[in-house]
């Protein structure tokens, strides 16, 4: 039997896991204006929240929603400072649990995972696919064997049934106060229809996603018998060599996404395209022999590097948090044909910030004297 586990709460509440939690939620905001706030009276403001959990007298406060154009527009919600030590909290107890039973190819929001680590996946599963690189035909590298079922489930988070998750949770958790816990926070998004739906921008909406998702996941590895799938949040892939045999497995998730999570393929978003043509993966465009950045991660990068700039004319930030940004974006970069790319923006850093040094520099630098 899988095991269970109670008597958890007070874990939760526990004035050690909330200390932990606060770091974990200040961390990258510490300058900001409500984690100064927060800050100015932090153990009485730790100890009244410990006391309103322990009382389950917490409530949390409203959300506060903006749109987003990245480049799909999206709502964004921020919950407030305290509510997101709240949701630290609970993640630092119960995230272990579950991380245990997921798959080993659900990439998102898991420690030693992420974009990269997906698309190297990728790439080993679609060498074993196309025989590697076997050809397809006479004409060029590209057409190599093999098709990628790129699917995409239909407005997501919007859809997420609140007592489906529940009951998913509650095989794992048997503690009423956690249930309590969890439902004041999936109550606090306010939807067209209730029992429905998380909130872009919480932690616990994206832990809650692979908890859901974990149930297609099962069904895809263990009762379809899929060997080459990877799922980053509600975008998955399957690779095989046979074009038919991944139009029944589009079929057969879809049936079972509709009556297991009450979910849909979004079937526009939903296709298979031969791995010659090249996918589009975790904003790559991927062939055999070589990736490509799409177009709108390119111009993001550029237009993200000129507001850091422009930020920095303006004292608004120093040098060092750009440093450490572009250095994400050079690591992202190097996973694709960006050569020219980031010669570009590695002479634009030499050129705009000629003498500035970061302390990323100068530590890794005094490591070798």
């Amino acid at each position: 039997m899988a095991k269970t586990y109670k008597n958890l709460y007070q874990e939760i509440y526990s004035f050690d896991n909330l200390l932990f939690a606060w770091k974990k939620a200040r961390k990258g905001k510490s300058k900001k204006d409500y984690v100064k706030e927060f800050e100015l009276n932090l153990l009485q403001n730790l100890l009244n929240l410990q006391k309103d959990l322990q009382t389950q007298n917490y409530s949390p406060k409203p959300l506060k929603t903006f749109i987003l154009r990245d480049p799909k527009t999206r709502k964004i919600s921020k919950s407030d400072f305290r509510d997101r030590i709240v949701h630290h909290a609970l993640y630092n107890i119960i995230e272990p649990i579950f991380d245990k039973i997921f798959i080993y190819d659900s990439y998102a929001n898991r420690k030693g995972k992420g974009s990269l680590a997906a698309i190297k996946r990728f790439d080993k599963f679609k060498r074993k696919i196309s025989k590697n690189g076997k050809l397809n035909g006479w004409f060029n590298n590209n057409q190599v064997k093999g098709y990628c079922l790129k699917a995409d489930i239909k407005h997501y988070f919007e859809e997420v049934n609140h007592e489906i998750l529940l009951n998913i949770i509650k095989r794992k958790i048997k503690d009423a106060k956690i249930i309590w816990l969890i439902k004041q926070i999936l109550n606090n998004f306010n939807t067209k229809i209730n029992g429905k739906g998380m909130p872009l921008g919480n932690l616990t909406s994206q832990f809650f996603a692979n908890v859901y998702l974990n149930e297609l996941d099962y069904f895809v590895k263990h009762k379809l018998k899929v060997k080459y799938y990877i799922r980053y949040v509600d975008d998955f892939i399957i690779l095989n060599s046979s074009k038919e045999q991944l139009f029944e497995w589009k079929l057969k998730i879809n049936e079972f996404l509709q009556r297991n999570l009450k979910l849909e393929l979004h079937q526009d978003k939903s296709k298979i395209s031969s791995l010659g043509n090249g996918i589009a993966f975790l904003g790559y465009k991927i062939f055999y022999h070589h990736k490509l950045l799409k177009k709108f991660n390119r111009k993001n990068i550029q237009r993200k590097f000129n507001n850091f700039y422009n930020l920095f004319s303006g004292n608004k930030i120093d040098y060092n948090k750009i440093y450490e940004s572009m250095q994400g974006f050079f690591t992202y970069m190097k996973n694709a044909d960006t050569f020219k790319l980031r010669a570009r923006l590695a002479k634009q850093i030499e050129n705009l910030f000629s003498n500035e040094i970061s302390s990323i520099e100068i530590n890794r630098y005094l490591k070798y004297l």
